[in-house]
């Protein structure tokens, strides 16, 4: 279990993020048209895990905007921006905020992602959304880079995690 906190006050995820070195494991996924998607369909690039409670909140939405901004210059790399957000809601801010450059996937359907990567929250106001975190594979799918933000309502390190792609 990871101890992280909601403007100052404690809260809970399932877990910890998977260890660097370690094989990614495999997730469905449900993409904007409502088709799934697994790690599978990412095989042969790198990828970034965005992941985050709500886009419908100010830092999750800013953490789309900047992955935005930094995948177009990103060679054979993927950003995926994962939530628990209906696909639709995940769509009309992506519309309304010209987003082009990163895929947004939903946990809605059985939250079996948030479990598997360890990042459900379990208690606290947020209970059973995602928290802040950021999960970096190299080409063949092994993690080379986490990030659990300890403060939900901070941004993540994007730096350190796009660097991280650099050294892979």
């Amino acid at each position: 279990m990871a101890t992280i906190t909601l403007k100052g006050n404690t809260t809970h995820t399932l877990g910890s993020l998977p260890e660097t070195g370690s094989s990614a494991q495999d997730f469905t996924l449900t993409k904007g048209d409502l088709s799934a998607t697994s790690l599978g369909d990412y095989t042969g690039k790198k990828v970034v895990m965005n992941i985050f409670p709500s886009i419908d909140t100010g830092t999750c939405a800013q953490s789309v905007r900047q992955f935005n901004k930094d995948a177009a210059a990103l060679e054979n790399t993927v950003i995926l921006c994962i939530s628990k957000d209906l696909p639709f809601a995940q769509g009309r801010f992506c519309g309304a905020e010209g987003i082009e450059n990163v895929e947004m996937l939903s946990d809605f359907r059985n939250g079996s992602f948030g479990k598997t990567y360890q990042v459900e929250i379990t208690d606290g106001p947020l209970q059973s959304l995602h928290s802040r975190a950021i999960v970096v594979l190299d080409e063949n799918g092994k993690v080379i880079y986490t990030e659990q933000v300890p403060e939900i309502i901070d941004e993540p390190n994007y730096e350190t995690a796009l660097a991280a792609l650099k050294d892979a």
